[in-house]
């Protein structure tokens, strides 16, 4: 099982994400129960893989994906860390996930809230390597987030959308529902055990509201790959001995 530290970015910050109200996201300022320098985002990554074991990063370009300026030289900061890197900087054309490769990205991360049609989606796996390329499934409390501006059928299930992408060659799908984030509210263990069946040859990843470790053996037992987490790191209730007992999982 692999726990995947969430560094997302608001304004060149490292910030605390809650609920999808990216309006009110607040600085980070404390790892593992121990303080940072508030927003720092490198701090942020460095405690992540230095005290907590965690060796793979996910960095979210907030900027990007609300459609201003991308944070490059923040996101290529992060990605010299020398931690795998997953990035989700808004990417909706070729252009954009090349670009994120440059900047040291090891996946990227193309959202359903941002994505005009799987067409792109398609596009983007043959001009990449589809194992490079990581599908979001986007959802908020169980429903898929869809661009209002593109061909995304609205109101299908979270496992047709996730079995749509896949077959546009994705190598990973992430269910990530916004209203869980930064919650403790859980995770819906049923809708990603759909997900898990309609997906059975692509990496598989779930986050928002991770509370612990029983969470991640749920998810390992339900068949995940791993976990993006972010809360339960800041404030402790994972340590280093869980995410090394948590890399033993599946």
């Amino acid at each position: 099982m692999r726990v995947i530290g969430v560094v997302d970015l608001l304004a060149g910050r490292a910030v605390h994400a809650r609920a999808g109200r990216r309006d009110s996201y607040q600085p980070v300022r404390a790892v593992a129960g121990l303080p940072i320098e508030s927003g720092d985002a490198l701090a942020l990554a460095r405690a992540y893989v230095d005290r907590l074991g965690v060796t793979e990063l996910y960095a979210a370009d907030l900027e990007a994906i609300l459609g201003g300026a991308s944070q490059d030289a923040l996101v290529a900061a992060v990605a010299a860390l020398d931690a795998p890197l997953w990035v989700d900087a808004g990417v909706t054309s070729t252009q954009r996930a090349r670009h994120s490769l440059g900047l040291g990205a090891t996946r990227v991360v193309v959202g359903l809230e941002t994505l005009a049609s799987y067409e792109a989606l398609g596009e983007i796996c043959a001009a990449l390597d589809g194992d490079r390329v990581a599908f979001s499934l986007d959802l908020r409390e169980g429903e898929p987030v869809v661009a209002a501006t593109g061909d995304i059928p609205l109101r299908e299930s979270a496992h047709v959308v996730a079995s749509r992408a896949a077959n546009a060659g994705v190598g990973a799908v992430i269910v990530l529902d916004l209203a869980r984030v930064g919650t403790g509210a859980g995770l819906d263990f049923a809708l990603i055990a759909r997900v898990r069946e309609s997906t059975p040859g692509q990496i598989l990843l779930a986050g928002g509201g991770v509370r612990g470790y029983e969470d991640l053996a749920r998810l390992a037992d339900a068949g995940c790959d791993g976990a993006l987490v972010a809360t339960a790191l800041h404030d402790g209730r994972l340590g280093a001995a869980d995410v090394t007992s948590a890399h033993r999982l599946g």
